[in-house]
């Protein structure tokens, strides 16, 4: 079935938000404030932890590498320890399908002339300024991706690169970003669902917890059906996202002079 026949099968759901960017431009290379802000182990136990998945990994994962963002990066091993509620096995294969994917994936050699030309298609940014509560924003203007003529791994890399970014732009303190997806103008031309299980299963597997909340804003009737496919695959991430209008964004989300170009007046 279509997606546009699927939207009159599908029961009328009730778009509304009770809840209260930086752009990457072409020719121009965004510059980072601060290096990835993870907490760091502040309590005996929780050292005593990190130096049990540190020793995890390096029995059973010795192959994979160290530094940064590597199996004896205790501030990213505490991270998905508190994502694993503290259990070292659990945690210790997760990491370890992070730090994999990562070298798989080439996101260190993901920069900003690599994504350049799918960037500039103006889909997807990272807000110039935080919202009100000092997140960093990705926003993803859906009328503006066309799969059908786009290469799927692009689109991709773009993805995880502005998640690195913002990331890298967390304030003292901070460790959420906000999700913003400008629905307007969306249509079944804009409808990706292959992207959107890549996207859930980043930030599921390999982002976790990153996600404060997830905006969609001005949901149009033919998103519906998108909806009731997606919704299931978010599992308790369905909680974290909010229906809401363009006009809520901008009063309850950011200043006057904070708000995302697409979203000015």
């Amino acid at each position: 079935m279509s997606l546009g026949l699927m939207a009159f099968a599908v029961p009328q759901i009730s778009w509304r938000c009770s809840f209260p960017g930086r752009r990457l431009e072409t020719g121009t290379s965004l510059r980072v404030a601060a290096s990835m802000n993870y907490s760091s182990p502040n309590s005996p136990g929780q050292e005593r932890l990190v130096n049990q998945l540190k020793h995890h990994l390096a029995t059973s994962h010795s192959y994979l590498p160290v530094g940064k963002n590597g199996r004896d990066d205790d501030e990213l091993l505490l991270w998905f320890l508190q994502d694993r509620k503290f259990d070292v096995p659990k945690a210790g294969t997760k990491l370890a399908n992070y730090i994999k994917w990562r070298e798989d994936f080439g996101v260190n050699s993901i920069t900003d002339d690599s994504i350049r030309k799918i960037a500039s298609s103006g889909k997807a940014y990272l807000n110039s300024s935080p919202d009100v509560k000092g997140r960093p924003v990705l926003v993803v203007v859906a009328a503006k991706h066309f799969p059908r003529e786009e290469e799927a791994l692009a689109s991709q890399k773009l993805c995880v690169h502005l998640v690195e970014m913002a990331l890298q732009n967390l304030p003292p303190g901070g460790d959420q970003i906000l999700g913003i997806f400008d629905l307007r103008g969306f249509n079944a031309a804009n409808a990706d669902l292959t992207f959107l299980k890549f996207l859930i299963d980043v930030f599921y597997s390999y982002y976790p917890r990153r996600l404060a909340e997830v905006l969609f804003v001005d949901a149009p009737f033919v998103f519906q059906p998108v909806w009731m496919l997606v919704k299931p695959l978010l599992k308790s991430y369905a909680s974290l996202v909010r229906f809401c209008t363009a006009e809520s964004v901008r009063r309850d989300y950011f200043t006057q002079d904070t708000v995302p170009l697409d979203f000015r007046k």
